[in-house]
């Protein structure tokens, strides 16, 4: 019997990036997964920030050299990997110069955020994608963790419902306490637009700031998670309301055995 194939899409994992709520889970909830039995692979944005040296990133020359199209613009697409000995798992990376290479993640060193998180977010997510598809291989539960994967689930839903890589995909989404206070330029919703992505999928969630782009990413799940206990209320009343699988807050203690289950719960519907 084939093992379940889990794809964790992160916008945080620590030791690459400080330790959070979400970075931690980022780090051990695929280690955890990984030991229940099922495959994994990971992903996260490689920010400029991340010492490449010091945890040993290189790229992988086989995934890299695609162009994506943002905003009738060329963007190269370079992977990197890093692996993380102790968990027996390895960390692949989403880079581009012109997006990632930046000494801060989301917002400067005065807090201001960039002025194109929307198309470096429509980069990512679109990035993980293509990546996936060059690996071959098909997950079957693809976990999203924090906004900047937001449009993952729309994508999987709608731009790639028939792709085989993806058709099959059940999707989840965990909401944290990662919100951003500005909002996306109206031209937004034009440049994440995809084959398959009509109007009709985000209508009612303009303009985009992070409720509304949580929302969307709620709307194309097929079950979500309450990932930290500070997360937005609304998002999770949101959730909630949506009648959807939902899986209130876990601790250190029992998240593990709870997603895993979660998971394959999923999986049997």
């Amino acid at each position: 019997m084939e093992k379940t194939k889990v794809l964790f899409i992160s916008q945080e994992i620590t030791p690459y990036l400080p330790e959070s709520q979400m970075s931690k889970i980022g780090r051990y909830l695929p280690q955890g997964i990984q030991e229940k039995g099922k495959e994994i692979r990971t992903f996260m944005p490689r920010f400029g920030c991340i010492n490449e040296r010091r945890n040993q990133l290189h790229e992988v020359i086989r995934l890299s050299g695609m162009n994506l199209i943002i905003d009738d613009t060329d963007h190269p697409l370079i992977i990197k990997v890093a692996s993380i000995q102790a968990a027996r798992m390895q960390v692949y990376f989403i880079d581009n110069e012109d997006y990632f290479h930046r000494k801060a993640t989301l917002a400067n060193k005065e807090g201001v955020e960039y002025e194109d998180n929307d198309e470096r977010a429509i980069f990512f997510a679109r990035g993980v994608l293509e990546t996936t598809k060059k690996l071959r291989w098909a997950p079957d539960v693809i976990h999203c963790h924090g906004w900047f994967t937001g449009l993952v689930p729309l994508y999987i839903k709608k731009a790639m419902n028939e792709d085989p890589h993806f058709a099959n995909s059940k999707l989840v989404y965990s909401v944290y306490n990662d919100g951003f206070t500005s909002t996306f330029p109206d031209s937004f919703a034009e440049k994440f637009m995809l084959e398959g992505v009509s109007k009709d999928d985000f209508a009612g969630l303009a303009p985009f700031n992070f409720e509304n782009l949580s929302k969307l990413a709620i709307n194309f799940s097929d079950g979500i998670i309450q990932g930290d206990p500070e997360a937005n209320q609304n998002i999770i009343d949101y959730a909630k309301g949506s009648g959807k699988p939902f899986l209130d807050f876990q601790d250190e203690e029992t998240y593990v055995d709870a997603f895993n289950k979660f998971y394959d719960d999923l999986l049997d519907k």
